[in-house]
This record gives structure tokens, sequence and C-alpha cells, in this order.
């Protein structure tokens, strides 16, 4: 059986989702929700960098344009923060872009737009 790539770092970072998920509900913006996810990663002492810039290159060239992750978390771990309806596939692949982009292999699709919070895991 394959160990989970690590699994008690997402474990905590998913705990502290539905801290915020259980006090905010559904229906804010983005924003909100990292807002407080902000003060959830202080409190359980992860670090973490919120909107990190990184590079994309094409034929080793830099590109003009880069992306920004919502957080970075340990310097492991991408977290994509959706205010939607469902997880779709596009934000899955978008994700999956930035792991490739980064060279990180976990990044997590936190959607807090639905009744119940839901996340899932993508690893490249």
């Amino acid at each position: 059986m394959a160990d989970i790539l690590f699994k008690e770092e997402s474990y905590k970072i998913i705990g502290a989702c539905f801290e915020v998920h259980k006090a905010l509900g559904h229906g804010f913006k983005e924003v909100v929700y990292k807002d407080a996810l902000e003060i959830e990663f202080a409190r359980i002492g992860y670090f973490y960098q919120r909107e990190k810039l990184y590079d994309i290159y094409y034929r080793d060239q830099k590109l003009k344009h880069c992306f920004a992750a919502d957080f970075v978390v340990l310097d492991n771990i991408i977290l994509e923060v959706k205010a939607a309806d469902y997880i779709g596939e596009p934000y899955l692949k978008q994700t999956l872009n930035y792991l490739k982009a980064s060279g990180l292999r976990l990044g997590l699709v936190l959607n807090f737009g639905a009744p119940s919070f839901e996340y899932q895991r993508v690893v490249f």
C-alpha cells in the first residue's frame, strides 16, 4: 500500500478548513475564507505563504505572466481556495498545472461554497 503524501500535514490543514467552514458557513467570497485560513494556520503553527508567485517557463524561457498560488503551506502543499457549488474538473486541472509549474507534488482544492465543506487532493 502506498504512503499518503503529507498525510499528517494534510489532516491538520483540512481540520483548519472545517473550523473555518463551521464558523462562517458558505456564501462568502473566496477572499473571506483565505483571511480566516490565515488565522487558523497561525493558530496551529503552520508556516504559509499567501498568493505566492511562481514563474512559468516555455522552452527554457520565462514567460511574461506567472501564477499565484492561493497558499503554499509548509513549503510543500499548494492550496487552491474556491467558493463554488462543487469542485469541478477545471479546478483540478488548474491545481495540477500549478504543481507542474512549482515543482511541488501535492495540491488541495478546498471548496467553501457548498453547504458542506469539501476538498480534493491532487498529486503530481
